[in-house]
């Protein structure tokens, strides 16, 4: 199972770094937190971790640490919504030329679209289904399919190989974000 030193998670979420208006260092971050490890392999993995951090969670699931930070229960709506997004920009990328990627607000999305009475199941089971049929883009995807490049609208252009790793180093990330924020609301 993949784990990234603790510490090299902690560091990353100490730097808060805005996606948009500081992409390079954003997709440093999360690029460094994947480092050499296959991006496949992490995100095949990070489905068992999110089902691990939601039964850990328990009666803390929903509970913010601070008023203006997530609960374990809204970081998982994070990374679906991710997920989501990145269902359609994968293969925008991989069917169209230099097709627009949008950008999304993911407080907005956090906010308006998920609640309190959100079912961390039927989460999990969309991101697995989700995540299962990224999995098999990338596996029958050639080399010069992952060369391919979106115009992404906040950060620039983006390859479907640069998309794809990027997306595994945002797995650990929110998920060392899951582990802080229950630690905090166990305290």
């Amino acid at each position: 199972m993949t784990d990234p030193e603790t510490g090299d998670v902690d560091t990353a979420l100490d730097r808060r770094f805005d996606p948009v208006a500081e992409a390079d260092e954003y997709r440093r971050m999360l690029l460094g937190l994947l480092g050499d490890s296959d991006p496949a392999e992490v995100q095949a993995e990070l489905a068992d971790q999110l089902d691990a951090m939601v039964e850990e969670a328990g009666p803390h699931l929903r509970t913010r640490p601070a008023p203006n930070e997530w609960s374990v229960l809204q970081v998982l709506g994070h990374i679906l919504d991710a997920e989501i997004a990145l269902a359609g920009r994968y293969r925008w990328i991989l069917a169209q030329d230099e097709p627009i990627l949008i950008g999304y607000d993911q407080d907005r999305w956090v906010e308006r679209l998920h609640s309190r009475d959100d079912d961390p199941e039927e989460m999990l089971a969309l991101f697995r289904a989700l995540r299962s049929s990224h999995l098999r883009l990338w596996a029958g995807a050639s080399e010069s399919d992952r060369a391919r490049v979106g115009i992404h609208s906040e950060r620039g252009p983006e390859s479907f190989d640069l998309s794809f790793r990027l997306m595994a180093g945002h797995g650990l990330y929110h998920l060392g974000q899951m582990r802080r924020t229950l630690s905090q609301v166990v305290s």
